[in-house]
């Protein structure tokens, strides 16, 4: 009788301990989840607005469509991505949309960002967040945004600031092979008119 009641205890024990150690791993893995929600977000810094000094050269100014820069911008955005493994794309409507895909949890999820265009005094063009979804994941949006900063594959003269919640895209310093420079002169998408200013200078044409 003592022997059984024994047995009794020693398997109450163990179910015990395998319940206080698989209540453990949940409020660890709860506590993760939280902490990756609410860790203070990346601040990033954008380029100075100063206007750089340029040497010689003349300068038009090219007027343009949505649907031709939609072509530029993802023939420009493929090629950028052919051997990174990444995939999006960029399309000019009444706003800004990016649509791509980012990695959580060993997965992929759809990811939807809507962007107001704010043209810059020096011609550079500041990208203001207006609407975001990751999947169906409700996640505040400046952590989506710390995810796109982490995962998403830019060029180097974008940059992502997850705290205001921007997209700083330094047009003036995209590197051209033409040597052409490049600026942003106007952008009204509701009205379909966008200009840019094309910097050429005499250098490139071989003029002292």
């Amino acid at each position: 009788m003592s022997q059984r009641k024994e047995l009794h205890q020693s398997n109450k024990n163990k179910w015990k301990r395998l319940f206080y150690g698989l209540l453990s791993v949940n409020i660890l893995f709860f506590l993760v989840i939280v902490a990756f929600i609410f860790w203070p977000v990346s601040e990033n810094t954008f380029p100075s607005n100063e206007e750089q000094q340029t040497q010689e050269s003349s300068e038009f100014t090219v007027r343009t469509t949505k649907n031709n820069l939609n072509e530029l911008v993802n023939a420009y955005i493929d090629q950028a991505l052919s051997n990174t493994g990444h995939e999006y794309s960029i399309s000019f409507e009444e706003d800004v949309h990016l649509v791509g895909e980012l990695p959580v949890f060993s997965s992929t999820v759809p990811l939807s960002v809507h962007l107001e265009p704010l043209v810059q005094e020096n011609g550079d063009l500041i990208l203001e967040q207006r609407s975001i979804s990751l999947g169906l994941l409700e996640l505040p949006n400046q952590k989506i945004m710390e995810y796109m900063d982490r995962y998403l594959s830019v060029p180097e003269w974008v940059t992502i600031n997850p705290q205001d919640e921007e997209i700083y895209v330094a047009v003036t310093d995209m590197d051209l092979q033409s040597n052409f420079e490049v600026s942003v002169e106007h952008i009204d998408l509701e009205a379909n008119n966008l200009a840019f200013n094309i910097r050429i200078p005499y250098r490139t044409l071989g003029i002292d």
